[in-house]
């Protein structure tokens, strides 16, 4: 009898599919599906028949690193200190989710043993929804609001809580957390695949193993054309510009660049842009094409 229902996690070739009828089953995946260059992401509404996914339905989004499909939110986990916050890797993320129609929500931790405030308005003023998490300390119950009735997934470098906030927010999981290495800077991998647990409040929360810098193209590129329009803030400003098509970086006329010499537009948000725009110049156009047949 087939059924569907949403995967819920996803493990050593096994999709766990909660289906519509409330039974937890284990799959395999159909074999076309390889053979057509695609694979089930947890978070895909499937259709299931004697423990295979036969059906993977329209997504709206999806994301590779970690894969995870449908997606509402995208809550970017950001430590205080060890390892340090790094607004290129972020901004980059950020820019990632517009471009898919995934909103950012932006965790600040560690916030004990560092001082993030400068950011925090930084990025307010861009727009953001911005939260702080120190267990034992923080109230969640404004995180918890905006996470309720969606599909969010956790985001972050190894060691910067990801764990250790999932735990606040649904007591009883039990995540493995890890230390941050003293030798290399970074954190250690706890997660190792990406699950997808409840909130009390009807939220789906995943949590996603933690990446390093070097992984961040596998999150997806954006072509320099529309680059801008993933920067949420340069709205108000990009279409005043003199010339219509305006990289806003050097020209004479660009409204952009006048907001930023005013401090209308945050400097390192803007060098973030120019850095990305610079890599984005760099793809070629097969490039873009065989992403977008993966």
């Amino acid at each position: 009898m087939k059924q569907t229902g949403m995967i819920r996690k996803a493990l050593s070739g096994f999709y766990y599919v909660l289906t519509d009828a409330g039974e937890y089953l284990p799959c395999k995946a159909k074999g076309i599906f390889r053979k057509e260059g695609r694979s089930p992401l947890v978070g895909d509404r499937v259709a299931v028949e004697n423990g295979v996914v036969a059906e993977i339905f329209p997504r709206k989004n999806e994301i590779l690193r970690p894969p995870a499909a449908n997606l509402d939110i995208a809550v970017m986990v950001v430590s205080a200190v060890q390892p340090e916050p790094n607004t290129l890797v972020l901004d980059k993320l950020i820019a990632i989710c517009e471009h898919k129609g995934i909103e950012p929500v932006l965790v600040f931790t560690k916030g004990d043993l560092g001082d993030v405030s400068a950011l925090q308005e930084l990025y307010r003023r861009a727009g953001f929804s911005v939260f702080t998490s120190v267990p034992g300390q923080t109230d969640y119950s404004g995180l918890l609001c905006c996470l309720a009735g969606k599909l969010s997934i956790f985001i972050g470098n190894s060691g910067v809580g990801k764990s250790t906030l999932m735990n606040a927010l649904i007591p009883g999981i039990g995540l493995a957390t890890g230390e941050v290495s003293d030798k290399l800077g970074r954190g250690r991998h706890t997660t190792r695949h990406v699950e997808i647990y409840e909130l009390q409040n009807g939220g789906l929360v995943a949590d996603s193993p933690g990446f390093s810098t070097v992984e961040l193209d596998k999150y997806g590129r954006i072509r320099k054309e529309e680059l801008a329009g993933c920067f949420r803030e340069f709205d108000s400003y990009i279409t005043d510009c003199l010339f219509p098509d305006c990289s806003h970086r050097v020209e004479k006329g660009c409204a952009l660049l006048a907001a930023l010499e005013a401090g209308e537009i945050a400097r390192s948000r803007h060098e973030s842009y120019c850095a990305m725009y610079e890599d984005a110049m760099q793809v070629r156009d097969w490039e873009q094409k065989e992403e977008k047949r993966r």
